[in-house]
């Protein structure tokens, strides 16, 4: 999901892409992913918690993501599913929430 921001940040600079990865780990929190389904309409499809740069990557983990429902319909529905629980909270709570 962050090789895109990767590779527009490599094509504008000559940075190893150790540091990029490093720059993009400390400066995103959570990522949304937004797409478009067969039906033309755009859904978010997950919710990512940046954790951090580790071993060479960075490393991320999916909060929520959306689930399709299995019935043909003309428009797509779904749910959203937990998938793991938020570990960096620090900077909510610091913020009032």
């Amino acid at each position: 999901m962050l090789r895109r921001l990767e590779t527009m940040v490599l094509m504008g600079m000559e940075i190893p892409l150790a540091a990029i990865q490093r720059q993009i780990a400390s400066a995103i929190d959570i990522v949304i992913h937004i797409g478009r389904l067969r039906d033309k309409s755009r859904k978010v499809l997950q919710v990512v918690e940046v954790l951090g740069y580790r071993n060479k990557k960075i490393e991320t983990q999916v909060l929520y993501e959306f689930r399709e429902n299995p019935e043909k319909k003309e428009r797509i529905t779904g749910e959203w599913k937990q998938i793991h629980d938020l570990i960096h909270k620090a900077k909510l709570f610091s913020a009032g929430y």
